[in-house]
């Protein structure tokens, strides 16, 4: 049981195969998911942003800080 547990371990950590994926391939893929989770960031409702907060202020909106931390990172990898 455990040697068929740590051969399939070994099969499912084999990355050789993304060896064949060029590094622009791959980065593009990753600046999509961000576009994609910065898409659902936007997608979340105001109201659950600001619950349970007496004043809504600009700088207490959880969406701009993830945007801006995805934008961050989004500049990092498409530079790098």
């Amino acid at each position: 049981m455990l040697k068929a547990i740590l051969n399939a371990l070994r099969y499912v950590l084999n990355f050789e195969w993304l060896a064949g994926v060029s590094i622009g391939a791959a980065k593009n893929v990753f600046l999509v998911l961000f576009v994609l989770i910065g898409i659902l960031v936007l997608l979340i409702p105001n109201d659950y942003i600001y619950k349970g907060l007496k004043k809504r202020k600009w700088w207490l909106n959880l969406k701009l800080w993830a945007l801006g931390d995805l934008a961050f990172i989004f500049i990092t990898y498409y530079i790098f």
